[in-house]
């Protein structure tokens, strides 16, 4: 790009009316500025746009390769380029699956495979038919895995609570820290427990820890390799590294080089997800993502919900230097997603060369961070309204809910509209003075404390309303980050697909981890040293 996105951007955000004055003047605005897909509506009226700059930030989208990197995405192109593989998680929620080939491999054939057999697995531990090695049925299992291979499924189990089905107790197992295989563990019984560890590499040091923990807690208990091997399973793109590990091949879910790990709840790594909801419910999960693709791949850019999206990241990050973007779902079972965009986009976008491998002129990637509202109300929110700091938000609202509790849900709504207009209005230290007058106070009082009322507004934010949070929704929200972050890469002209910088700290911990078991300080920076020789004197 010739002109850095900052230097066209920036201009314009300095000249942008308030909200206040646009909404004034345009009556209709926010009926402009919305669109909907796939059971998602969202309200984008609440930003600091008018025709000018929403113009400009079109053509940007125009002018990007954004059509070209999607196309070349559905046609199998080594898209993720510094790995030179294709990107194609997408294929993995399409329904059609026949003549879909990639370096001549049959990759249809081998999704259905895929998913024939973990709906099989599934089935036989819904019926309790799966009997562990004492003959008993399978009652609890055990997911290992971390990133994408814990991110995504932890949050769409507890985005579907209401959706459970299962007769089987499901239980994460993520961070290396002992405590949390120790904890899962206290009061399991190996015998009904099921393993499965979720790694493409099979590779990954905190996942293969803790499904080394689990393996002696199986020995511990008395079970014999082929025990063992009756409760592990695993889903990995290392066979062999599986089969070391002790894993029957009968018992590995595949997984692919053109899937990234945090794009992939729609392979093998979703068998959490449909277990406890369900063969049908994990398929309208699917339903739901392929039909956000659609709308992708073929809506216009001026209606295109990702698109959008994008573009508003983007103009907030270049144009007005902003650099976090709050997620606020408005739903307690889905309190989770700001945790999983925040690897999706973060992990993703992240970076500061482009394509080639040059330095970008331009900031990339905002911090994700948020909670379910209404909690953050009484947390962060205060700095969302009164400090100085702008802070893109997008509000996540579900309009139907599973549980009968109406006025609690419409006090809910209340609070998430509510929030999205008081960012956008503020209060005006006229406004705060008047306020205090009316309620008793002194001329001299009200002055005084009229400051400290003010709200200075003008703070943007999105809002979309599902129609419920159902799995085919929830398939289509998550669909949409995808490719909400896919266009911000392409903009940017960096490969949204890599994670080269996750790999610094692994390297640096095996030398340090080897100083820590042998007892010795080694030879590190003085800080480092100092830390070891801490950690050993008193651990």
């Amino acid at each position: 790009m010739s002109v850095t996105l900052s230097a066209l951007l920036q201009p314009l955000a300095a000249q942008q009316p308030p909200l206040r004055q646009l909404f004034a003047a345009e009556p209709g605005r926010a009926a402009r500025f919305s669109a909907s897909a796939c059971g998602i509506y969202l309200d984008y009226s609440k930003n600091l746009i008018d025709e000018q700059s929403w113009q400009t930030l079109q053509q940007l989208a125009a002018q990007s390769p954004i059509r070209q990197l999607s196309q070349q995405m559905q046609a199998g192109a080594a898209i993720n380029n510094t790995e030179q593989r294709a990107v194609w998680h997408s294929r993995l929620r399409q329904q059609d699956l026949t003549n879909l080939k990639l370096d001549n491999e049959d990759i249809g054939a081998a999704i259905a495979a895929c998913r024939e057999k973990m709906a099989a697995l599934i089935e036989q531990l819904h019926q309790q038919q799966y009997l562990g090695y004492q003959g008993k049925a399978i009652t609890d299992l055990i997911w290992v895995g971390i990133g994408g291979s814990l991110l995504g499924p932890q949050m769409a189990v507890e985005a579907l609570t209401p959706y459970h089905c299962s007769p089987v107790k499901l239980h994460f197992a993520g961070n290396i820290d002992g405590a949390v295989v120790s904890d899962i563990t206290r009061g399991l019984d190996p015998a009904t427990t099921l393993v499965v560890v979720a790694s493409k590499s099979f590779g990954t040091e905190e996942t293969k820890q803790n499904a080394l923990a689990l393996r002696q807690w199986f020995k511990d208990a008395g079970a014999d390799s082929d025990a063992i091997a009756l409760h592990f399973w695993a889903t990995s793109s290392n066979i062999q590294a599986a089969a070391d590990f002790g894993i029957i091949e009968q018992h590995i879910l595949p997984m692919w080089d053109w899937v990234g790990g945090r794009y992939s709840l729609w392979s093998a790594i979703g068998l959490p997800v449909a277990l406890m909801i369900g063969n049908n419910a994990f398929a309208e999960l699917l339903k739901g993502a392929a039909a956000m693709d659609q709308h992708f791949f073929t809506t216009p850019f001026n209606e295109n919900l990702p698109v959008i999206l994008a573009l508003l990241g983007i103009w907030y990050i270049n144009g007005f230097g902003c650099q976090a973007q709050a997620l606020l779902p408005y739903s307690h079972y889905l309190r989770l997603l700001p945790s999983y965009v925040q690897q999706l986009d973060m992990e993703s976008n992240g970076k500061s060369v482009d394509r080639q491998g040059q330095a970008l002129a331009d900031a990339t990637a905002p911090v994700i961070w948020g909670d379910a509202g209404t909690n953050g109300q009484h947390a962060y929110h205060q700095l969302l309204h009164q400090s100085q700091l702008k802070v893109p938000a997008d509000f996540i609202l579900p309009l139907k809910v599973s549980h009968s509790l109406t006025d609690q849900h419409q006090r809910l709504a209340a609070h998430c509209f509510a929030q999205t207009q008081a960012l956008m209005q503020g209060k005006t230290l006229t406004e705060a003075k008047a306020e205090c007058l009316a309620l008793g106070m002194s001329e001299p009082a009200a002055t005084e404390l009229a400051p400290h009322k003010v709200s200075p507004g003008n703070k943007p934010s999105n809002t979309m309303l599902l129609d419920e949070l159902s799995p085919y929704h929830l398939g289509a929200l998550i669909a949409l980050y995808e490719h909400k972050v896919f266009c911000q890469g392409a903009i940017w002209e960096l490969n949204s697909f890599d994670q080269w910088g996750v790999e610094l700290g692994k390297q640096l911990s095996g030398p340090i981890y080897q100083a820590l078991s042998a007892n010795k300080p080694g030879n590190f920076d003085s800080s480092t040293t100092q830390l070891i020789q801490r950690f050993l004197k008193n651990s």
